[in-house]
């Protein structure tokens, strides 16, 4: 089953159900804010303080950074435009325990104005057993644009402190928080603010948490980043209170920092993250 659905506010979402999962995407940014299997907890985490309203991005899901990740661009807002941007739901496809959606956004008068390509950005959705999403960017301009991007998933766990991540050992990646590049020993865990870009990427990462373990499987990306705003910076967030950063992790399919990408004209690239 697939319904439009709204807020008391008039924000719009669309909520889907089949005999495997159930999920809710909002129209705004393509945003998927909840995913769960038949009988289990939610696959994704929620700030209890998210907003949802036009013109701000909710906080937790899978918010889609487009095209720029973080604020590599200054002419555009930070994580680009797409989260706030309206998207359309333009193709659907279900059965019993499979449901697929994809939804589109296009360039506008708007988004002409920051970032002056033209272009059709695609998020397939598939709702079953695990949740998959494509982000396919198509050029449709006459002259090339450079792409960096991320499905920003936010992961609940039991505590911060519990968590461990696996299949980044012996990976570099580039630490946000003292810009410098080091290498990975070991599993990634936390004891404070974590905000890193791990780069030749290509294997199975598992989120390992005192509760269950999710496996992350990117694909058209060798990039992950990993996030945590700790106790400082999340309290100084919006849409979020400050000892929420106790209750998730982000860990982030990307084409980020070295992982960019040129489109020619009419070329196209597929971002794929799956969850299970």
């Amino acid at each position: 089953m697939i319904a439009y659905k709204k807020f008391a506010n008039g924000f719009e979402y669309i909520e889907v159900q089949n005999a495997a999962a159930s999920a809710k995407i909002a129209l705004q940014g393509a945003h998927i804010f909840e995913y769960k299997r038949k009988g289990e907890e939610d696959l994704l985490w929620l700030s209890k303080s998210s907003d949802f309203e036009y013109g701000k991005a909710i906080r937790g899901g899978v918010p889609v950074c487009w095209p720029a990740f973080g604020m590599n661009n200054p002419d555009l807002p930070q994580h680009g435009f797409s989260r706030t941007a309206r998207f359309i739901l333009t193709q659907t496809q279900e059965d019993e325990r499979t449901t697929e959606l994809i939804f589109t956004l296009e360039a506008s008068e708007e988004s002409l104005k920051i970032w002056p390509y033209k272009f059709l950005l695609t998020l397939k959705v598939i709702v079953a057993e695990n949740l998959t999403m494509e982000l396919t960017t198509t050029n449709r301009d006459t002259k090339s644009f450079t792409l960096t991007q991320a499905l920003h998933s936010y992961f609940p766990v039991s505590h911060i402190d519990d968590v461990k991540i696996l299949g980044l050992e012996n990976k570099p990646y580039f630490n946000a928080l003292t810009s410098q590049t080091q290498l990975q020993n070991g599993v990634v865990t936390f004891d404070s603010e974590y905000d890193c870009v791990y780069q030749e990427v290509q294997n199975e990462i598992i989120l390992q948490d005192a509760k269950r373990s999710i496996k992350i499987n990117n694909e058209g990306s060798s990039s992950v980043v990993v996030w945590n705003p700790w106790t400082l910076k999340g309290s100084r967030m919006s849409g979020m209170k400050a000892d929420a950063y106790k209750s998730f992790v982000c860990i982030e399919s990307a084409n980020a920092f070295e992982d960019f990408r040129v489109l020619a004209p009419n070329q196209t690239h597929t971002l794929k993250a799956h969850f299970s």
